[in-house]
């Protein structure tokens, strides 16, 4: 359990009154606005939804990525066994074996290489994962304790069963707070759209490139100590 796990209750509390005073409406030129246009959310669903994304499932994803590494190492230690046959089969079955071994783990581009990103970009994901939800609980720890927090809790419990106006008692509040948690909401999600795009090339499919003749022969093979 993180900062944000033991804020969640509370947190959630407070943007659930925020939420129902800002449904009603928001004073006009609110820098809340575009954050709502943006997020297509309320800041309660919002952390709701957020709270679901954990640091800890990510890193071991990586981890259990790298360990498949080590069936490629295997499969391109067999392939590197000397052969002791000679003749065209051979070497076609050469050019063959010498570009699977560049296929399996030679670059980048390569499966290996592939795999090594793929676990790199969980790692980054799950840097992303903890580095946002410590934003977020901080967050929520300032407006938990604001006179806006204050003032919106007043004016829930005072007109629980009357649904508030535009400009009513706590809008104003609300808003504040609502634009707070959707702001770090937006520089959290910005910090994935980054990390997706940086990572793109990386994690895109590796093509196979065969040898330069295309495909293999098996005329006329010379076996030699069988």
């Amino acid at each position: 359990m993180d900062a944000l796990d033991r804020l969640a209750e509370p947190g959630l509390d407070l943007l659930r009154r925020v939420d129902t005073l800002i449904a009603a409406g928001v004073p006009e030129g609110h820098r809340v606005w575009p954050l709502l246009r943006r997020m297509q959310v309320l800041p309660g669903d919002a952390v709701r939804s957020f709270l679901d994304l954990h640091p800890v499932p990510l890193a071991s994803a990586g981890h259990a990525v790298r360990r498949l590494v080590r069936g490629y190492d295997d499969v391109s230690a067999a392939l590197t066994d000397t052969v002791l046959w000679s003749g065209p089969a051979a070497t076609a079955y050469g050019q063959q074996r010498a570009a699977l071994l560049r296929h399996l783990d030679e670059g980048p581009d390569s499966l290996v290489g592939r795999l090594e990103s793929t676990a790199g970009y969980a790692d980054a994901l799950a840097d992303w994962v903890e580095g946002s939800r410590l934003a977020l609980a901080r967050t929520l720890a300032d407006v938990l304790r604001s006179a806006e927090a204050v003032a919106v809790v007043a004016a829930t419990a005072t007109a629980a069963s009357t649904r508030p106006g535009p400009i009513g008692p706590g809008v104003a509040d609300a808003a504040e707070i609502a634009a707070r948690v959707l702001a770090v909401l937006c520089v959290a999600y910005d910090g994935a759209e980054t990390l997706l795009r940086q990572w793109a090339p990386s994690l895109a499919e590796t093509a196979w490139r065969p040898p330069a003749d295309g495909r293999p022969r098996y005329d006329q093979p010379t076996r030699v100590g069988w």
